[in-house]
């Protein structure tokens, strides 16, 4: 198949891409992993592509107060790559090297899986689980928001018409783990875990789960792993798919959950 029949842009600063993205059926383009293959399976078709990629001001890791604020495009490969990452969010420097390929690393966005928000994705459950805040720019204003009020369904997020996600922002955090079950490496994860643990507690968010990352609030105040597992059932209410069945994803969840246990209970 080949793409639909579209417009392209691509603006050399953020007030020429305000210009473009509020256009009716405009369409932002980040690493372009996701949405090119959609459009040439014409599951997206764009009237206008707005190819952000010059942006300069959307790349950079730095460190802030509140922790570690990484540009929308910085890719995949970056995080993996950068001490930074490593050192302050580990979380997701464990993540990286889950998603996909190398070749897809190399040009894929954190910003751009945020965006997309696919249920099957790792960033976002990350996101959930470290409490992270998007930073969304529009014309006018800046908005921050929470990454439990970012995502709201499936390929559905907070990002209003006319805004771009510009970073995210990541509190540091104790402790740390991530885990994913999938058919071969590189493959989408049949269920996946982003926790940690911190002052506050443990959050644990599932992603290949449902619609959206779900963070297990039952079972992250559980005393022991037993108690825990049994919990899952209030937290979870997975949806299968073609190999999958529900009472799969549940019980596959409570493995990963097993396993991660003991690192998130480990005192101080």
């Amino acid at each position: 198949m080949k793409a639909p029949s579209f417009a392209y842009a691509k603006p050399r600063s953020l007030g020429e891409a305000f210009d473009l993205v509020e256009r009716p059926g405009a369409r932002i383009l980040a690493g372009g992993q996701s949405l090119i293959p959609s459009l040439n399976m014409r599951l997206s078709a764009p009237q206008l592509l707005v190819d952000i990629g010059a942006l300069e001001q959307l790349r950079g890791i730095s460190l802030q107060p509140g922790g570690l604020r990484i540009g929308a495009l910085v890719t995949h490969a970056e995080i993996e790559a950068s001490p930074e990452v490593r050192k302050h969010a580990p979380l997701l420097a464990d993540a990286a090297p889950h998603v996909a390929h190398p070749a897809i690393r190399n040009r894929g966005t954190l910003g751009g899986s945020l965006a997309l928000a696919d249920p099957a994705a790792e960033y976002p459950a990350c996101a959930l689980a470290l409490n992270a805040t998007m930073v969304l720019q529009g014309r006018k204003s800046e908005r921050k928001v929470p990454a439990a009020g970012f995502f709201k369904g499936l390929f559905e997020t907070d990002i209003r018409q006319g805004e771009i996600l510009v970073a995210a922002e990541f509190p540091r955090v104790d402790r740390s783990v991530f885990l994913e079950l999938a058919r071969r490496h590189g493959d989408y994860a049949i269920v996946g875990l982003a926790g940690v643990a911190d002052a506050s507690g443990k959050r644990i968010a599932f992603f290949g789960i449902d619609a959206k990352p779900v963070l297990a609030t039952h079972a992250a105040k559980a005393k022991s792993v037993e108690e825990a597992k049994a919990l899952l059932a209030k937290d979870l209410h997975p949806t299968g798919d073609l190999y999958n069945s529900p009472a799969t994803k549940l019980h596959l969840a409570g493995v990963l959950l097993a396993r991660a246990w003991n690192t998130l209970s480990k005192s101080h």
